[in-house]
């Protein structure tokens, strides 16, 4: 009698992953046409998912602004390092004004800067429009709510790596932007002209 149980679980085991196989195996296939990366940026995300909870948090890289910078000294060495670098800043959005004028009451610090470089953009959205949506870069200082000073900006990660490769000259573009936005990132939090 056990012995047919096991061979009845067996088959229906069986019929399982065939149904899965079967369901899931052009997906696989597809993946496999993707970015050489694509495996590691989707695993390291989901493991700031589930480490987090946050799909926000799993989508940005942060650095904290080291103690003593106020926000004057980390939006000067930001401008500094972008135009050392050649990247246009193209807007700036003092968010935390707008909130204060909106309420009538004082809120933390929270400021947008928005730099792009016009060539590399339009080359990224005539490779694909949805490109559009992550545009210009944003790099926001942000005072958290026990008043220390944080950097954020979008992991670039996801849309540089995270689906089938990118024309080489456009993919070494944006692996050249996302090193302009991590250097902004790093030595803005650091105050390191």
């Amino acid at each position: 009698m056990f012995k047919n149980i096991f061979a009845a679980l067996g088959v229906l085991a069986l019929i399982g992953l065939l149904v899965l196989l079967f369901k899931f195996e052009p997906m696989l296939q597809r993946f496999g046409e993707f970015d050489d990366q694509a495996m590691q940026v989707y695993s390291e995300l989901m493991e700031q998912i589930l480490e987090t909870g946050n799909a926000a948090e799993a989508t940005i890289w942060k650095a904290k602004v080291a103690d003593g910078l106020s926000a004057d000294d980390v939006e000067d060495v930001i401008r500094n390092v972008a135009n050392e670098h050649n990247i246009k800043n193209v807007g700036e959005l003092p968010l935390y004004k707008q909130v204060e004028a909106m309420t009538g009451k004082p809120y933390r610090y929270m400021k947008i800067y928005m730099f792009c470089n016009a060539m590399t953009a339009a080359r990224m959205v005539d490779y694909s429009d949805a490109y559009s949506a992550y545009l210009p870069c944003r790099v926001t200082l942000l005072e958290d709510k026990t008043g220390k000073l944080w950097l954020y900006t979008l992991n670039m990660d996801l849309m540089i790596h995270g689906g089938t490769p990118l024309p080489p000259a456009l993919k070494e573009e944006a692996l050249r932007v996302k090193f302009i936005i991590q250097d902004i990132l790093k030595r803005g939090a650091s105050g390191e002209f």
